[in-house]
């Protein structure tokens, strides 16, 4: 490819400073090594390579960077997305799963002390299913026989998890033990009831629903956690979900609005319907999901300052990763403090292993196994490494340390046990009284182990997952109410996903996730951010052995220290936001549903009065809402046929905004559409030779205060005869607003009847192109500033069958096109198609309407932009727009066709 050669070149000369050269011809340069060649040809001072590169290389050792601050320019091109809630539909007009909840069937039911647990039974036992109730109040022992003895009784058909709805309460004001023991009876029963139940929960037909008090949307809305003690849950069944592709599995959040009645049903509903989903909530009467939002890192709060004052605390300290960033962070610092915190004994700077890590690897293995031999030991490839890691942990440690001093800093180093509640006070009451506050503290402890949950022995769950969750309570039980200005977490792309044999490590990702939503509550002066990591290349667990083989292959890509060191620091000196980042390129496997060609039921939706844009569609579900594929005709829909440009049938934009609220009312069926804002038309949407064409709309949802807001566009794909397979085109775009009923009703008064020219229909529709169905106004008049019409009465049908229904009101929209365009055409002298609308809100239903209806279009003070209105005889308001805009079409218009709009838009005489 000719263009992409001379974009590597330019992207070559401007790296190493080379100048332009005119008479440089690209064919002389068809390889790599043709271009190496020209590089050092033009810059003879840059010498050769230096042998050791591929040494350390071989040594799987990553490059040095230079001692200069990072910028920011590899980090920007990796996307950065957040968590956010995203509306599902209700379960009623979704898929059914292959769950039978019928007599014979067999579910075993952890209970709760809320009651959910009891009602639960009670509507199981009205279907005929058998509930083996287990209560968490024995020991482990007990437990576990109790389970082995339901086991041996019986198939088990399912597993419906309470425990997470019962309340903990704050959680400063747990102590250790107390944090323990919530975390056990929540997922480490969990992880004991399912290795048990591993292979009889396995199949299709078994299901797996833990349920949650998260607050109904998982800790992503502004309040965040409620009770984060269900992300541990969260994340377990996240990897479950992943281990048990075949079984209906999910983890079901609420918050405190449902009754266990409430709670109850809803439950028995997720299990009987949308297979496609693992993580849903329950938020007032909407259902949900959690999808992922490209957003940019700068939000226009100030981010932190770091300077030579900053204090910043980090655990984790001895991990190659966490080294690199600490020497990045002391970088931006000129310095600050640091106190570093790890199990590793604070490294020697004069440690002879420690350099050969890089220069004399092999050496140094061969080294240890005879060490190993000498201290009795017997030399396992698996102890050799055991030992490479703890030296290599070592270096890690003592290059932050000497990072953080030869930036001008002060390095404290605290070797320490995170598990160790009182040694962590310690260090923490050293941090304390060194200073008023902590700028930064950063929890970056962690271990990962992966195993199926069949083979993860008690002790490996407990090591991974006690590391980051009992490390996250101790530190910041120690640090109490000490001003903190930003709490960072590390967390994975495990816990926001799941993964398969890591369900110790899934669900403390996502516990700590929920702890630091939490702190939204808490503490509201501190910012909190957790950072879902993709594995890393080249450094880091994932860069070892088969690890990147084995994502390459899943289509996980790896994330790059040149973009991965400044993160964290862009995170916190670009913006102000908390919340959950994940830092990841293409996410391969984690990222489809796990059902992701499920569609919607066409017979519910249709009883739930689909209009003329679901008619025949097919409506999938996709993780982050619904998409509507329709086939629509010309020779078929009076909309298209009476809407042609040139003799072209082309979509009218207020179908298209039709198809947005029905898309978006898939959502939530049963509610209004309040209001259309954002809308732009940004292309034609063209039926070439009047042949049929597939339209696509694609909806977001996310709650609102007073509703849903839906984001909504419009594609079409088509195949160029100059270009292989097929186009897609963006066409349309706007947002769509729900709610359960629509606002109280405005009045306004009804326009004078004219008192000059007028405008009759049989002149307008000369110089517009509408056909019958769309030519929706009678005359119009000028009234002061505004243009006004009347609409016409009768009407030929707007689609077929006619009797669908419509939820945006389509032809009064027009209407107020229509008029605003009469101005137009009429004081201008321009012809504009819909170009934009800032909000189009509707306050009455044309059925509601009494008597004749007016449209009323005003220009704003810009004489460019429209405010709009339908009223009724009455002086109802039915539609009102506002910040409605058009783009001209090139062309003079015909004179003698536009002086009658000239003479009833002209300004009315001073009388």
């Amino acid at each position: 490819d000719t263009v992409k050669q001379a974009e590597v070149f330019a992207t070559i000369r401007e790296a190493y400073g080379i100048p332009r050269d005119d008479k440089l011809r690209l064919r002389d340069f068809p390889t790599l090594a043709h271009v190496i060649r020209f590089v050092r040809d033009r810059r003879p001072d840059l010498g050769p390579e230096p042998a050791r590169v591929d040494e350390e290389a071989r040594a799987g050792k990553a490059q040095p960077e230079p001692p200069a601050l990072r910028g920011f320019a590899a980090a920007e091109r990796v996307p950065r997305r957040v968590p956010i809630t995203a509306v599902r539909p209700p379960c009623r007009v979704c898929g059914e799963s292959s769950i039978v909840l019928g007599a014979g069937a067999r579910v075993l039911v952890a209970c709760d002390h809320s009651g959910v647990a009891e009602a639960l039974m009670g509507q199981l036992a009205t279907r005929g299913v058998s509930s083996l109730a287990v209560r968490l109040g024995e020991d482990d022992t007990d437990f576990d026989a109790q389970l082995r003895q339901l086991q041996h009784e019986g198939r088990v058909d399912g597993v419906y998890w309470l425990p997470g709805l019962d309340p903990v309460g704050e959680l400063r004001a747990l102590d250790l033990a107390a944090w323990r023991s919530a975390l056990h009876a929540r997922v480490k029963r969990l992880y004991t009831t399912l290795r048990i139940l591993y292979d009889s929960v396995a199949t299709p037909g078994h299901f797996v629903i833990a349920a949650t008090r998260l607050g109904g949307q998982h800790g992503y809305d502004e309040a965040g956690a409620l009770e984060p003690f269900g992300g541990a849950i969260t994340g377990f069944v996240k990897a479950f979900a992943r281990e048990r592709p075949d079984a209906l599995v999910k983890a079901v959040d609420f918050g405190t609005e449902l009754d266990a009645t409430a709670i109850a049903q809803a439950l028995i509903e997720e299990t009987l319907h949308d297979p496609g989903v693992v993580e849903v909530g329950r938020t007032g009467e909407l259902r949900c999901t959690v999808a992922l939002e490209d957003r940019p890192v700068a939000d226009g709060r100030a981010g932190l300052a770091l300077g030579r004052s900053s204090v910043v605390v980090v655990t984790g300290a001895a991990g190659s990763i966490v080294s690199a960033i600490v020497a990045d962070l002391a970088s931006a610092a000129a310095g600050g403090t640091f106190h570093l915190l790890d199990r590793v004994p604070e490294p020697r700077p004069d440690d002879p292993d420690l350099p050969r890590l890089a220069s004399d690897r092999e050496s140094l293995k061969r080294e240890l196994v005879e060490r190993l031999r000498t201290r009795g030991d017997r030399p396992t490839p698996a102890l050799v490494e055991r030992e490479l890691a703890a030296l290599e942990r070592a270096n890690a440690a003592l290059e932050a340390i000497q990072a953080v001093r030869g930036a001008g800093g002060v390095a404290h180093y605290h070797a320490v046990d995170l598990l160790d509640g009182e040694a962590v006070a310690k260090v923490m009451n050293e941090v304390r009284d060194s200073c008023a506050g902590v700028d930064v503290v950063v929890h970056a402890a962690g271990l990962e182990a992966s195993h199926f949950l069949r083979d993860k022995e008690p002790e490996e769950f407990d090591r991974v997952f006690d590391v980051k969750c009992d490390g996250w309570f101790n530190l910041s039980r120690a640090l109490g109410d000490h001003p903190v200005g930003v709490f960072v977490a590390f967390g994975s792309i495990a816990g926001r996903f799941g993964n398969a044999g890591q369900t110790d490590y899934s669900a403390a990702n996502d516990l700590l996730a929920k702890c630091i939503s939490a702190l939204r509550r808490s503490r509201p002066e501190s910012r909190a951010i957790v950072l879902d990591w993709t594995g890393w290349a080249r450094i880091g667990m994932a860069s070892r052995g088969s690890i990147p083989k084995l994502l390459k292959q899943a289509g996980i890509e790896l994330l790059e220290p040149g973009a991965g060191i400044p993160w964290l620091r862009r995170e916190l000196v670009q913006g102000g936001a908390s919340g959950e980042v994940l830092v990841a390129g293409a996410l391969g496997v984690l990222s489809p549903e796990r059902a992701p060609t499920a569609t919607l039921d066409s017979k519910a939706l249709e009883l739930r009065g689909g209009g003329p844009l679901l008619a025949g569609s097919v409506a999938r579900l996709t993780p982050d809402g619904v998409t509507l594929a329709t086939r629509l005709d010309p020779t078929e829909q009076a909309f298209l046929n009476d809407h042609r440009i040139d003799g072209t049938a082309v979509l009218p934009g207020v179908m298209g905004l039709e198809g947005f609220a029905e898309v978006a009312s898939l959502l939530a069926p049963d509610w209004r559409v309040a209001a259309l804002d954002d809308v732009r038309f940004l292309t034609p949407f063209k039926f070439y030779r009047d042949a049929p064409r597939e339209l696509t709309f694609r909806c977001t949802g996310r709650p609102s205060h007073d509703g849903l807001i839906a984001d909504c566009e419009l594609l079409g794909k088509r195949t160029l005869a100059d270009r292989a397979g097929q186009s897609t085109s963006r066409h349309f775009a706007g947002r769509v607003r729900l709610q359960r009923a629509l606002g109280a009703p405005a009045r306004m008064g009804v326009p004078s009847p004219p008192s000059g020219p007028v405008v009759e229909a049989s002149d307008l529709y000369r110089l517009y192109f509408h056909g019958p169905a769309y030519r929706v106004l009678d005359r119009t008049w000028r009234d002061g500033p505004a243009a006004v019409a009347l609409l016409t009465r009768e009407l030929p049908p707007n689609h077929a069958p006619a009797d669908l229904p419509l939820r945006a009101a389509p032809r009064l929209v027009e209407a107020c096109f229509q008029t605003a365009g009469v101005w137009e055409m009429g004081v201008l002298g321009r012809f504009g198609l819909p170009q934009q609308v800032e909000s189009i809100v509707f306050h009455l239903p044309p059925e509601a309407a009494t008597g004749w209806l007016f449209a009323i279009a005003t220009p704003g003070p810009d004489g460019q932009t429209f405010g709009a209105w339908i009223v009724d005889a009455s002086g109802h308001v039915l539609v009102r727009l506002r910040g409605y805009r058009t783009v001209e079409v090139p062309g003079a218009l015909d004179a003698a066709l536009l002086a009658p709009l000239q003479a009833a838009m002209a300004p009315e005489s001073p009388r």
